[in-house]
């Protein structure tokens, strides 16, 4: 696979789902010179409370050249386009880029990928957050002594 990126993103550009740690590593790169790639472009949006999405610019790329991985807690989304030479062709100017991209993404712990769309050059990968039941969040009943509610049970007449 010739000229493939490995990208190295900051912590908040590679994550989906830690939206609390985001901001915290947000606030303390800002300023760095350090420079990252960023091809292909790409959003991390939140659809709704649980639902996330990630849109990636990949004009040029065809269905047959995207490649979409989810293991784990990685996803791994690679592009590998045949630069062949078309004839007739010579380029005055070529700014739409068409080299092999991968581009991995570290996702927060019950975030599943739920499918992906090509539509007019944007890659977009849906993300669900699932918490199973035995890991949300349950109310505790308090019984008194006389087997009430303690809040119940301790009414003042």
């Amino acid at each position: 696979m010739a000229n493939v990126l490995t990208l190295t993103s900051p912590l908040m550009r590679q994550t989906v789902g830690f939206d609390r740690f985001n901001d915290l590593f947000e606030s303390l790169i800002q300023g760095t010179e350090e420079r990252f790639d960023t091809y292909p472009p790409y959003n991390i949006e939140k659809a709704g409370e649980d639902e996330y999405r990630i849109v990636m610019a990949v004009a040029g790329f065809t269905l047959n050249d995207l490649n979409i991985t989810a293991e784990g807690e990685s996803l791994l989304v690679r592009g590998q386009i045949d630069e062949k030479p078309q004839e007739g062709v010579i380029y005055l100017h070529r700014g739409i880029a068409a080299r092999s991209f991968q581009r991995s993404f570290r996702l927060a712990d019950h975030i599943k990928v739920v499918g992906a769309e090509m539509r007019d050059g944007l890659l977009r990968i849906s993300l669900i957050r699932e918490i199973p039941e035995e890991k949300k969040p349950r109310t505790i009943q308090i019984m008194g002594p006389n087997g009430l509610k303690a809040i119940e049970g301790n009414k003042k007449n």
